[in-house]
């Protein structure tokens, strides 16, 4: 074919650039039509009324077990379809969960961080671009390189060069005492696990960075600016960003975790006698509460480009800003089966949003855990559709990817033939009965040394990791405990494992963490530093142990405050 003549493929004679801009044009336009019928086909197809969700809803609830309750919101075509709660907050107090109802979002913070951020680009207090030292001197990476060229985008899109979740024992198990100063000066400590800017590897502490940035740009607190920039003016009247804030100001869902009998609230942090709840750090990476009704909001202006209001008439931030958000920063490899009815191709992360193609539209999602909770929210921007569950049973983490899938099923027309409901059901069944062979076995072997004798000499002292800070190893009672200083919660009875090594059951075991410390001795046989890791396989990856190296600091400690 002479491509000088293509345009007649078209059946338009290619004798001008304007005829061969009109013809091309009206192809265009021709074909967005026929695509916005086809769509408007499979968005009229696929309404669905409060009564259908509820009922699906309801069968999920009544499907899986350890549920104690949670809330759900679904926005479709820029109006609220349906959001409503189910269950009751706390397994010791009957009270419903309503649709105002708080919970903890978690890493869906991560979104609202990212906007405050756009935010402030908008008012000309940063750019995406700035160098991090630029704003904060005192931020320093692992090398001069990364250091004088992370930028504040680098901070949201978890490519660094750090492993998986590197630092997070500054911050899990809740009620720490690590400050954001803590955190700002503990990066040039870590060992990368990959180049800079080539891999994803979640990370949350430098999302707490962000939330300082966002601090120093504005003036205000990351708490401040989130409630003045975001929650107020979108009316999220149940909203908070600290559980500070939230526990002060009504009933919220408490979070539970299950011992294999009962479900039981986690009680964390714990209030002061006057009901305060002291924050040293902020919740930029996860210490957002939210209600369903709320959430609702947040979708309904991330779906409309960031505009709000009864008419649109109101900008959150642009809709530059939002495709800045919704742009692919770090891809993720992924395996993604050809054979799946979702027809996933890529997937990456933007800034706070996990990105992907599913079944042929843009899905642009997040989940949210902390112990006890967990919260997912989902967007598909063509079909004008977006779900989110709430929930507050560590156990019930199945029910959010089951309302999901089921809705995204009904909506998108996927016609899986999948049954969800059996599916959900048999999985949280096998995940009950699976058993956890790591634990197992080094529980039985240390139940088979109980009779060995310790020199408990040998291994007492004051041992302190650059990053981590000091912990202490004592003496009670003729038994072996360990205590870190600044993470009180991370305080238990050390067992005889094998050679040096130690297994510890921590006394806080809704976190379910328990932990081996590996003592290397000198030739006297005297500890003189500790390498950690988690015992079970299935250990949140929060519990980074592996990346400790306490050296003794102090061979014989006065008389630590647990011997009293």
């Amino acid at each position: 074919m002479d491509m000088n003549n293509k345009a007649d493929v078209y059946g338009v004679k290619n004798t001008s650039d304007g005829l061969r801009k009109n013809s091309t044009s009206y192809l265009r336009k021709a074909l967005w039509s026929l695509l916005m019928v086809l769509l408007c086909s499979i968005v009229v197809n696929a309404q669905m009324t409060a009564k259908q969700i509820d009922s699906i809803v309801n069968k999920a609830m009544n499907t899986l077990d350890n549920t104690v309750g949670f809330a759900i919101g679904v926005v479709k075509d820029g109006s609220i379809v349906h959001v409503k709660g189910y269950g009751n907050n706390s397994v010791d107090y009957e009270e419903a969960v309503t649709a105002d109802t708080p919970f903890g979002i978690a890493s869906n913070s991560k979104a609202f961080t990212s906007a405050a951020l756009a935010i402030l680009v908008e008012q000309g207090k940063m750019n995406w671009e700035d160098k991090v030292i630029d704003h904060i001197p005192e931020f320093k990476m692992y090398n001069d390189y990364v250091t004088n060229n992370f930028n504040i985008q680098d901070l949201l899109t978890h490519r660094s060069g750090l492993g998986l979740g590197a630092g997070d024992l500054m911050i899990f198990p809740d009620g720490s005492d690590f400050t954001i100063d803590d955190v700002l000066t503990s990066f040039q400590y870590f060992q990368p696990t990959s180049a800079f800017r080539t891999k994803f590897d979640y990370d949350n502490l430098l999302y707490l960075v962000a939330g300082e940035l966002t601090a120093r740009a504005s003036g205000k607190t990351w708490e401040t600016v989130v409630t003045e920039e975001i929650l107020k003016p979108l009316q999220m009247n149940n909203s908070y960003a600290s559980f500070r804030d939230a526990f002060k100001n009504g009933k919220i869902a408490m979070p539970h975790s299950f011992d294999g009998k009962a479900l039981k609230v986690i009680h964390n942090p714990q209030p002061d006698l006057d009901g305060n709840v002291e924050q040293k750090l902020n919740g930029a990476a996860g210490g957002i509460w939210a209600s369903a009704n709320d959430m609702c909001k947040w979708m309904l202006v991330q779906l409309n480009e960031g505009k709000y209001g009864a008419d649109l008439e109101k900008d959150l931030f642009s809709e530059e800003q939002q495709q800045e958000m919704w742009r692919m920063h770090t891809p993720m490899n992924l395996q993604h089966d050809p054979r799946s009815p979702f027809k996933v191709h890529f997937s990456g992360y933007g800034l706070g949003w996990f990105l992907s193609d599913f079944n042929g539209f843009l899905k642009v999602e997040h989940s949210g855990l902390i112990a006890g909770m967990s919260s997912e929210v989902t967007l598909i921007p063509e079909l004008e559709l977006g779900i989110v569950v709430l929930n507050n049973s560590e156990k019930a983490g199945f029910l959010n990817g089951l309302i999901g899938f089921v809705l995204l099923d009904e909506y998108l027309k996927l016609e899986t033939g999948i049954n969800w409901f059996e599916m959900a059901k048999g999985r949280q069944q096998h995940g009950a009965q699976m058993s956890d062979p790591d634990s197992e076995k080094v529980w039985a072997e240390v139940a088979a040394n109980a009779n060995v004798k310790v020199s408990t000499d040998n291994y007492v002292g004051i041992y302190e990791d650059d990053w981590f800070g000091k912990v202490e190893i004592f003496d009670k009672n003729g038994e072996l405990w360990f205590k870190s200083y600044k993470s009180p919660r991370l305080k238990g009875k050390m067992a005889f494992y094998k050679g040096s090594t130690f297994a510890i059951k921590w006394e806080y075991q809704d976190m379910k963490a328990d932990a081996l410390a590996i003592f290397s001795l000198d030739e006297r046989g005297k500890a003189q530093n500790i390498k950690m890791k988690g015992i079970s396989r299935f250990i949140d990856f929060s519990f980074d142990f592996q990346d400790l190296d306490l050296k003794r600091v102090l061979v014989n400690p006065r008389v630590s405050e647990l011997k009293k």
